[in-house]
């Protein structure tokens, strides 16, 4: 029993049934939906971020303006071309991608804190390029983002996002597995060492920036379709320091970090909204505690557990090989 509580693919099984009956047991409450649905959106935007922080090593600071890019691009998609749904959110990626494509390649020759001012610069500017684009972005006033009809009610649209949600967590996931996700573990650790077994550094690192950019795009997107509305004030430089306090909470190097990050960043807002000011404090506060004394986030709990677990067994198994050594059993290698 305890064997099939500790398995990671059991617990999926039931996270994935707790998701498809959310509303159910939300009593279809379009409020509990929709924590539900910013959860996911800030998931994927936070596994985005951890791809290139966590496991490749690059500072970023300026997120916030790869899903305004994601988010303007589903409405200017749908608005001024009316293309249908399963193009619009692909190109929103696409073109957020582009983006950082044009970014990455100078800022790949940086690391460190001037890359981080690099991306701060970028999540600055988008914004105020938002503003003041009327023509395109709708300026002050925004744009509206219709749904398709067949997914047009909050629950429809929710399975949308579940889907999309499991989905690039599957993605991000096999990415990481892969000959790429372990190349670009290797610049994190040393991007000498990595160039000296043969890695071309500055290609990765550009690939790291355009996958980290898609998926905060199509994470954008998502928010856009599901809002119904876009402007500049949607994410600024706060959304991207959010971002990285999720990553840093649930742990870096981590999916499961990740959005673990994301429920607690999106759920205690909406807990201490009554009080002006506490959510911040609170944030704060749990970085700081989180850096002094888990510095490997809230992850590292759960390997502490496992860990701890597994410790257990072998006492167990030792003590019973020196029991059936004491009953006159056939000697073995112990090491106690």
């Amino acid at each position: 029993m305890n064997q099939l509580l500790m398995n990671k693919k059991t617990w999926l099984f039931f996270l994935l049934v707790f998701m498809l009956i959310y509303p159910l047991i939300a009593g279809q409450s379009g409020y509990m939906i929709s924590i539900a649905v910013m959860i996911c959106i800030y998931a994927i935007s936070a596994m985005s971020l951890d791809l290139l922080i966590g496991y490749g090593g690059q500072i970023s600071i300026g997120h916030a303006g790869f899903l305004s890019v994601g988010g303007y691009s589903v409405a200017i998609l749908a608005s001024k071309l009316g293309l249908p749904f399963f193009m619009i959110l692909p190109l929103s990626g696409v073109i957020t991608a582009i983006i950082s494509l044009i970014i990455g390649l100078p800022a790949v020759r940086l690391s460190g804190h001037f890359l981080a001012v690099i991306t701060l610069g970028f999540g600055l500017s988008i914004p105020q390029i938002a503003l003041n684009w009327d023509g395109l972005t709708g300026g002050y006033s925004g744009l509206s983002v219709m749904r398709p009809n067949w997914a047009a009610s909050d629950q429809q649209f929710y399975y949308v996002i579940i889907v999309m949600t499991v989905l690039i967590t599957w993605l991000i996931h096999n990415i990481l597995k892969s000959r790429m996700g372990r190349a670009f573990v290797a610049i994190r650790e040393s991007e000498v060492a990595a160039q000296a077994t043969g890695i071309n550094v500055p290609f990765y690192k550009t690939i790291m920036f355009v996958i980290t950019a898609f998926f905060t795009g199509l994470a954008g997107g998502l928010y856009g379709y599901w809002i119904g509305f876009i402007s500049p004030y949607d994410f600024n430089i706060a959304t991207s320091f959010l971002l990285l306090g999720m990553i840093v909470i649930g742990g870096l190097a981590s999916i499961r970090g990740a959005i673990i990050g994301a429920v607690i960043f999106t759920i205690l807002p909406e807990l201490t909204s009554s009080f002006i000011g506490l959510t911040n404090i609170i944030l704060g506060f749990a970085i700081v505690i989180i850096i002094l004394f888990r510095p490997h986030g809230i992850i590292s709990l759960l390997d502490l557990f496992n860990i701890k677990r597994f410790n257990e067994r072998d006492v167990i198994k030792n003590e019973f090989i020196i029991s059936e050594q004491k009953q006159g059993g056939r000697q073995r290698n112990a090491k106690i």
